[in-house]
């Protein structure tokens, strides 16, 4: 067992609300190990991720390979932050599970931020080319439709993020 407790941050909010740079800050805060879905998916599917059904295969085979690695991570006394969207109750579940078989308590951290905001965020960043993935209108209307925002009865402390500035 480690000299100190191992802290397992996760993120949700809508596509471009900030999740990956609150993610990058938590790492960086907290010494942690940083899991960036986006970097995985890109560098191991690259031409296979065209549709939402295609990044939800390729996402479920990235689960099934991280998995493991994440809960020895955390049981070998590492801090692990994960940038997966945690914005459904399904995709939760899974990183709760992970937390509960490493036995550490999550900290979810929630990106509160308007849906209209998070477009323009989006938009300017594929102009700006300054991500691993451009989200067309429908794509991002596609995953806002499926976002779930946490509840309490899922059993997760949760850190609400309102950025003052929008």
């Amino acid at each position: 067992m480690s000299l100190h407790a191992s802290k397992f941050h996760l993120v949700c909010g809508y596509a471009a609300s900030g999740k990956s740079t609150l993610a990058q800050q938590l790492a960086q805060e907290q010494g942690a190990i940083l899991l960036s879905e986006d970097q995985w998916l890109s560098a191991l599917f690259p031409d296979e991720l065209l549709t939402l059904a295609d990044y939800v295969r390729c996402n479920m085979r990235l689960r099934k390979a991280l998995g493991p690695h994440v809960v020895a991570l955390l049981q070998g006394g590492q801090s692990v932050v994960m940038d997966f969207a945690a914005n459904t109750v399904e995709v939760r579940a899974w990183l709760n599970g992970l937390a509960r078989e490493a036995e550490v308590t999550p900290m979810l951290h929630f990106l509160d931020v308007p849906q209209d905001v998070c477009w323009q965020r989006a938009r300017a960043r594929n102009q700006a080319g300054r991500h691993e993935f451009q989200l067309s209108k429908d794509q991002f209307d596609k995953l806002a439709f499926y976002f779930e925002p946490p509840d309490e009865s899922e059993g997760f402390e949760v850190k609400r993020h309102k950025p003052e500035r929008l």
